[in-house]
């Protein structure tokens, strides 16, 4: 597939998302967002494929929405591979049910967060800067608020939202949109940890983590029952199994 405005790789288990704006700072189109859908849902459907990382190329991670394309779609390079739909950045990445990582080595601004924030594993760099202008704009980071209040308390993502000034990584941390600092060990420690993890026990974990969202407690332990029976089921799980009961 031939992308306008992202870069895909397959190397084994790894699916690479590379952001590919760098003269708009990576600020996302309605294509954009197409485009990130088709890979996110290709790396979704590829049994090879265990863990997503998502990076940027150039100084800025995201600069979130453009704004300018968005009030005038003649301004966005569609994709003729692709049919655009309306869709929301948040959605896509709460579609994926892989585990992914976030490698953020320039600033993050306003809608660039929906990215961090959908991921499961955020690595950052030091001092770069972290910022949510909207209110200062007029508007309003909202789908960036629904985002937020999985991380954080919901009176802190409000006020984060409310203040429009920029914070650090160190901040970004402390609030939990960080998971740790960017080094070069602790990246390629983590995507090795998924090697030899059994793809459909990720998959059915992360699809399981947001079907739950809103159940109540014996909803919650009567589907999730339901679903390890059904993991417990297949060929490549049992095999599996029985493999590990040999070594031990």
């Amino acid at each position: 597939m031939n992308y306008n405005y992202i870069q895909t790789n397959v190397d084994g288990y790894i699916f690479s998302l590379t952001l590919n704006r760098e003269a708009k700072r990576n600020a996302f189109t309605p294509t954009m967002v197409n485009e990130i859908a088709h890979a996110l849902a290709e790396a979704d459907a590829d049994d090879r494929v265990k863990v997503v990382v998502v990076r940027a190329n150039g100084p800025v991670f995201c600069a979130g929405m453009d704004l300018k394309t968005y009030q005038d779609p003649s301004l966005d390079q569609q994709n003729p591979e692709i049919t655009n739909r309306t869709i929301s950045l948040g959605e896509v990445f709460d579609r994926l049910n892989k585990p992914s990582i976030a490698v953020v080595e320039g600033d993050v601004i306003a809608g660039g967060f929906l990215f961090i924030l959908g991921c499961t594993y955020v690595l950052a760099k030091e001092n770069l800067n972290f910022k949510l202008p909207e209110v200062n704009l007029g508007i309003f980071p909202f789908q960036v608020l629904a985002s937020l209040v999985r991380v954080m308390p919901e009176k802190k993502a409000l006020q984060l939202c409310l203040d429009g000034e920029p914070f650090t990584t160190s901040t970004a941390k402390e609030y939990g949109i960080v998971d740790d600092y960017l080094v070069d060990e602790r990246l390629r420690d983590l995507i090795a940890s998924f090697e030899n993890k059994n793809t459909y026990a990720l998959q059915a974990g992360m699809e399981a983590m947001k079907a739950i969202r809103g159940m109540d407690s014996k909803g919650q332990y009567d589907y999730l029952l339901t679903c390890l029976s059904k993991l417990r089921d297949k060929e490549e799980v049992k095999k599996q199994i029985a493999d590990q009961l040999k070594k031990d």
